[in-house]
């Protein structure tokens, strides 16, 4: 055999051991890239996205689209191949697997996670929009979940309305665990509550439940040494007409903002676009204050892919996402709901110039 064939033989059997090698070689990392990307405004899998009954609505044109990543899961085992082809590729990223999962979380959970979130968005989503449009919202505490195995396991139950902690009247969920880390542990801790069952008739009809009962919980020491009774204490709420969103196989919270200005748009008589594409993202909280979210390369990409001309970036979002911003996309900086609607008057005017772009310092 010549001695070149001989060589090339021998590089090329090194080249596809090298790459059995890399195949079988496991890494510790998850990828990202584009999801799919989904206006608000229109109808996705044969329905409207936003389904608003029981109130005037209006058309819409343009578009505001909400923007997703797509995710290896949590139980996928990345091999070398893999993780050296996303470092090269551009419309994805290569990221520590505890990155995206903390050590030890299955899909599962990882999967339940995202659907609370989503669900929580939502609900905050809807506050904040009928806040922006001064449409009243009927709000109240409730127990969001009981810990396993706490002292509050049998004696206070998920959706029991928290009225009072101690006597001193509750009114949003961070006073539940402001007033229990006053014990010390072993101390006894009252809670007056509307049971799950006496509050949820009464609630939804927009009434003042009447029924109350005092429970009495003796405090667990935590890791750190306060005192816990094993409650998350959240927010539940009663809406004066229905609105639902209507979008599966999505999960997480960053969606709340586009979906807070796309029941805005469809619930005023003002196009909220101007007939534009703008895409965008951020978590929503009920006072309509934009949070940061992950991946905002990942979605720059998705959104311009689709043609989006503008995106609502969360202000703190804005360095990283300026660094690298696909041609054509204009990143227009949001801290709240409020400067999201600042921002579409001025695109739907024309008035480009005065809005608040992001740049590698913001």
């Amino acid at each position: 055999m010549p001695r070149r064939t001989a060589t090339m033989l021998a590089s090329t059997l090194m080249l596809i051991a090298l790459l059995c090698a890399g195949v079988l070689i496991k890494v510790p990392y998850a990828e990202m890239s584009p999801g799919p990307t989904v206006n608000t405004l229109a109808d996705h899998d044969g329905e409207p996205v936003i389904q608003i009954s029981g109130h005037k609505t209006y058309d819409t044109s343009g578009h505001l689209n909400m923007t997703t990543v797509r995710v290896t899961s949590a139980d996928f085992n990345m091999n070398l191949v893999s993780a050296v082809y996303g470092w090269l590729a551009h419309d994805s990223i290569v990221v520590p697997h505890d990155t995206l999962y903390p050590e030890g979380q299955t899909e599962e959970q990882s999967s339940q996670e995202n659907a609370e979130e989503f669900s929580q968005s939502q609900e905050s989503a809807k506050v904040a929009a009928l806040e922006e449009l001064n449409i009243p919202v009927k709000s109240w505490v409730i127990v969001s979940s009981v810990v396993k195995d706490s002292p509050a396991e049998g004696e206070l139950h998920a959706g029991d309305v928290i009225k009072a902690v101690d006597g001193t009247r509750i009114t949003k969920p961070a006073d539940v665990a402001k007033l229990v880390t006053k014990h010390k542990a072993g101390e006894n801790v009252v809670f007056t509550v509307v049971p799950v069952k006496e509050a949820s008739a009464a609630e939804k009809e927009g009434k003042e439940a009447t029924r109350t009962e005092n429970v009495t919980i003796k405090t667990d020491k935590a890791d750190d040494g306060r005192a816990i009774v094993g409650i998350q204490a959240g927010t539940d709420h009663t809406f004066p007409f229905q609105i639902d969103i209507k979008l599966a196989d999505v999960g997480g919270p960053s969606a709340g903002l586009m979906f807070s200005l796309g029941i805005v748009d469809k619930l005023t008589p003002t196009d909220l676009t101007g007939g534009k594409f703008v895409a965008g993202t951020g978590t929503i909280d009920d006072a309509g204050k934009v949070g940061p979210i992950g991946g905002i390369g990942m979605k720059l990409v998705g959104a311009r892919d689709k043609g989006a001309q503008y995106f609502l970036t969360p202000k703190d979002n804005c360095a990283t996402a300026a660094k690298d911003t696909p041609d054509g996309l204009t990143l227009v900086k949001v801290d709240t709901l409020d400067d999201a609607m600042g921002a579409l008057k001025d695109i739907r005017s024309g008035n480009t110039d005065a809005l608040p772009k992001c740049s590698a310092k913001s």
